[in-house]
């Protein structure tokens, strides 16, 4: 699933104190819905710091660059983003590209 992609979304995720297992519950229910409301999404992956665990990342594997664009352009993204969002002191996210594999 996620070796086939070439297009990648990721964000790092600083999660307020004491927060972190609603935002799992969030992450999980927002990348739900990424799933079944977007045909060129291929999987995704929350992980956790082991020594800070209030610091995640995310991966989101994509059929293509024009599925990611759509997904982050839809009027329902802003909303379901929001809500996880909302749970943190920082976030970071970019677009990827594979430019090597071994």
């Amino acid at each position: 699933m996620l070796q086939e992609s070439k297009h990648w979304s990721s964000g790092k995720w600083q999660v307020k104190e004491g927060k972190a297992d609603e935002f799992v519950d969030r992450w999980r229910e927002f990348l739900t819905w990424t799933k079944e409301a977007n045909e060129g999404f291929l999987g995704a992956r929350l992980i956790r710091d082991l020594r800070n665990p209030d610091s995640f990342v995310s991966f989101a594997a994509w059929r293509d660059l024009d599925s990611m664009r759509a997904w982050q352009g839809s009027a329902e993204f802003g909303k379901r983003f929001d809500a996880v969002h909302a749970l943190c002191e920082d976030m970071q996210s970019g677009g990827y590209e594979l430019v090597a594999d071994i």
